[in-house]
């Protein structure tokens, strides 16, 4: 991929490294619903946080395959309806790698603008199917889930990003 202008080359992402993340976001997803606040609606999904950010800066990696078995392994933890966080991941990878070419070239808090209906849509998804499946509503606390996910955004590049930078001293023998 060309990278835009005043960029820095990046490493290329370990396979060991995607999966990790992907699997201490899932190991975050179940210590916050286990803790103090117990499945609150507005807590941020950190799964949908690193998917969709591998899904946006590794599409040939991380695909709908990751999302529908993450996506399961949170309906399982949350005793959900079996499905529901598959269809809102699976969604959500989908319009990732649709955009994903146009959104790497913005800023990071830019791409965070960008990211936030995405995280919406699949909020969305996962808040009908509750509604009709069980008839419970959610409230207006969901709406702060998607805009924390999206505040997150910046913090979650720095933090998957720092493996893959580049030493900032150039060297003599290094050609790039």
């Amino acid at each position: 991929m060309i990278m835009p202008r005043g960029q820095q080359l990046l490493l290329p992402a370990s396979s060991f490294f995607i999966a990790m993340s992907l699997f201490i976001a899932l190991l975050f997803n179940m210590i916050e619903n286990v803790g103090l606040l117990g499945n609150a609606a507005w807590m941020p999904d950190f799964v949908a946080l690193v998917l969709l950010f591998w899904s946006v800066h590794q599409p040939q990696r991380v695909s709908i395959g990751w999302a529908f078995f993450l996506g399961l392994a949170s309906d399982v933890h949350q005793v959900s309806f079996l499905g529901q966080h598959a269809l809102a991941y699976v969604v959500l990878g989908f319009f990732a790698t649709l955009i994903h070419r146009r959104l790497l070239w913005f800023s990071v808090p830019s791409q965070a603008l960008q990211v936030l209906p995405l995280f919406a849509i699949s909020h969305a998804i996962s808040m009908l199917i509750r509604m009709s499946l069980s008839g419970s509503l959610m409230g207006w606390s969901m709406v702060f889930a998607p805009l924390l996910e999206a505040m997150m955004w910046p913090l979650m590049s720095i933090i998957l990003l720092a493996p893959q930078r580049r030493a900032p001293d150039p060297d003599e023998n290094r050609p790039l």
